[in-house]
């Protein structure tokens, strides 16, 4: 596990700098536009509720879009991520738009240790984050354990049927790759990121893992968490299957025909029980 979450961060530390530079974070409309936010958040501002003044902690917050947007809103934030060169770009970009947020390196396994004795009002986890984890289990412990009693955790990610599948496969969907937990990793090696940049990575290996649907929920429950909210949605921020999607106007990509077929994304949300 070790040596996967090094080359996962050596991945991420590659891809930082591209992604601040690339057109699909939108770094400039934030500094422009006091207002803007990231399409992700946008996308769940309905579920997400009024969370002015809230206590908020972003797990695996990358380059702090996300973590910005939500401070916009109102929440004060803490964003954490095991990627120094991530970190660094979401200060400069929280700097640039006077947004005073809190970034803390560290494993999203080491969360609840090393924020110390803070507790949330809200654990959010954006889109894509969950893949990289060997272990459901331990993820959803630090999230129980981060939450005040009567917080909310707030998850937007990929669904694992759509990680289950082949995308290189332009036919019929096929599923290939394991929907449910997996000791081993599934292992790539790509020296492209998803973002438009002409730059190779050099550090191109990164291991991943799926996690069933009832996986992450049995872990929550286990941890003293107790489900409020399963939405499933048709759609995903980016062209999951390339060549078989189309770009809506709310910036999520769905399948070109009978979108029904497939659940793309979902947001769970849960509360820790007192």
């Amino acid at each position: 596990m070790e040596d996967s979450f090094a080359l996962n961060k050596a991945n991420w530390n590659d891809r930082a700098a591209l992604h601040a530079a690339s057109p699909e974070y939108q770094a400039q409309q934030f500094i422009d536009t006091a207002e803007h936010l990231s399409d992700v958040v946008r996308f769940d501002r309905p579920r997400l509720g009024d969370i002015s003044g809230l206590q908020a902690v972003h797990l695996q917050c990358h380059i702090g879009t996300d973590t910005l947007s939500l401070a916009r809103l109102g929440a004060e934030l803490t964003g954490l991520d095991f990627s120094d060169a991530s970190l660094a770009q979401a200060r400069q970009l929280a700097s640039a738009c006077n947004q005073p947020i809190r970034f803390v390196e560290a494993p999203v396994y080491d969360a609840a240790q090393v924020l110390g004795e803070q507790r949330y009002d809200l654990v959010y986890t954006g889109i894509g984050a969950l893949n990289w984890l060997p272990r459901i289990d331990d993820w959803a412990a630090n999230v129980a354990a981060l939450l005040k009693p009567g917080g909310r955790l707030f998850l937007r990610e990929a669904h694992p049927v759509l990680l289950s599948l082949d995308e290189t496969y332009e036919g019929e969907l096929r599923i290939v790759h394991p929907y449910f937990e997996h000791r081993e990793p599934l292992v790539w090696d790509d020296a492209q990121t998803y973002v438009q940049t002409t730059a190779p990575l050099t550090a191109t290996v990164t291991h991943e893992w799926n996690h069933g649907l009832g996986e992450i929920i049995s872990a929550l429950l286990r941890h003293g968490m107790q489900l409020s909210a399963l939405q499933e949605h048709d759609s995903v921020p980016w062209e999951a299957l390339p060549g078989q999607m189309v770009r809506g106007a709310d910036g999520e990509w769905r399948l070109q025909t009978r979108p029904e077929r497939l659940p793309m994304s979902y947001t769970l949300q849960a509360v820790k029980r007192s």
